[in-house]
């Protein structure tokens, strides 16, 4: 019940303070768990639930968080799962699918009706795949039609522009590279879409575990092109999925 439809009644005459209290308790948009306080009110607030970050938690932690978001009507993201949670999950919600390669478990979706849009999600080599995944799975979770295009780093340019009608008729393109992070500036001077760097820990010694990567894209000289953090493909989903939102 909204709290404006209890306040009416209280008005009205209807209940008296007592029982408002309760049906106020009752309401709450927080629930409070053992090890966790989930927020309910975030989809109305934010345009999505709260997302489980699984890394970090144990397998226990993350099936109660699960089970109390799925008892509220919630749809279920969770991310960074490890393989015996996912399986762990799925044992419990057989519904629940396990996206291996994006390392994550989802149950419903963040929207309403079909998929729509369009988001590309463009990986520079076979191993940025898993943050690839990830973003790509996130931007379908919330609505977006995805369009995956693999592999087409800058050693090998010819196979990019073989792609360029595909990235031309999206409303966003996700674009995912390590190494010396060069695509996106490529990319950022081919098109007019917005586009959403995602740095990856892919390469080698002075790569630094992505920091030459982020430092490369944030520095880049093609405009329009904004950056999240390093290996951060859902943070990187979201924001394609709501810009896909205001293109229709």
């Amino acid at each position: 019940m909204q709290l404006s439809e209890i306040l009416r009644r209280v008005a009205a005459g209807e209940i008296g303070a007592d029982e408002a209290e309760k049906l106020i308790a009752a309401n709450s948009p927080v629930i409070d768990l053992a090890e966790a306080c989930l927020d309910l009110d975030r989809a109305r607030r934010c345009g999505l639930p709260e997302v489980i970050f699984a890394e970090g938690k144990t397998t226990k932690q993350v099936i109660e968080i699960a089970a109390a978001m799925i008892d509220a009507g919630q749809p279920l993201f969770v991310s960074r799962v490890s393989p015996e949670q996912a399986h762990a999950l799925c044992d419990a919600h057989p519904r629940a699918t396990f996206h291996d390669s994006a390392r994550t478990v989802t149950l419903g979706r963040n929207c309403d009706g079909e998929l729509s849009g369009c988001v590309s999600v463009v990986s520079a080599g076979t191993s940025d795949l898993p943050v690839a995944e990830e973003a790509a799975i996130t931007a379908e979770w919330m609505g977006a039609r995805v369009e995956r295009v693999t592999d087409v780093g800058v050693a090998g340019l010819h196979r990019l522009m073989r792609r360029l009608d595909t990235l031309r008729a999206s409303n966003v393109v996700v674009v995912v590279a390590g190494m010396e992070g060069a695509l996106p500036s490529v990319v950022g001077g081919l098109l007019a879409q917005p586009i959403i760097a995602v740095p990856t820990s892919v390469g080698y010694g002075t790569h630094l575990g992505g920091i030459t990567t982020l430092l490369a894209m944030m520095t880049s000289c093609a405009a329009g092109i904004s950056v999240v953090n390093i290996d951060n493909g859902f943070g990187a989903g979201v924001a394609a999925a709501l810009i896909n939102r205001l293109g229709g």
